[in-house]
């Protein structure tokens, strides 16, 4: 199982120097952690900062690995009350593609 330095780095990869994002976005993971993803910055950077964002996503880490495993639907998830968005919900919704794995 991945781990969030793990986690990060794939992510790093795939927002790659320019994601599109043009926000901050942040993934409250809860006592596991944060991965923050500066897309408003060039080149992009993804780092494990506690920093204000656009759009927070908090969820369990566990529901977190089953969302980039694709074993758990992110509109379930947040239907279900797994997953939830603060702030721009647009911009949370252009993470999918980077979370996959």
């Amino acid at each position: 199982m991945a781990d969030l330095a793990q986690v990060t780095e794939h992510i790093r990869g795939a927002v790659g120097d320019n994601s599109g994002l043009g926000k901050t976005v942040k993934l409250d993971l809860g006592d596991s952690g944060k991965i923050y993803i500066d897309g408003a910055s060039v080149p992009n950077t993804v780092t494990n900062d506690d920093k204000p964002a656009d759009a927070t996503v908090s969820m369990s880490w566990d529901d977190f690995m089953a969302l980039s495993d694709g074993k758990l639907d992110p509109m379930m998830a947040f239907m279900q009350g797994k997953l939830k968005i603060a702030g721009d919900m647009m911009i949370a919704q252009k993470l999918a593609p980077l979370l996959k794995r």
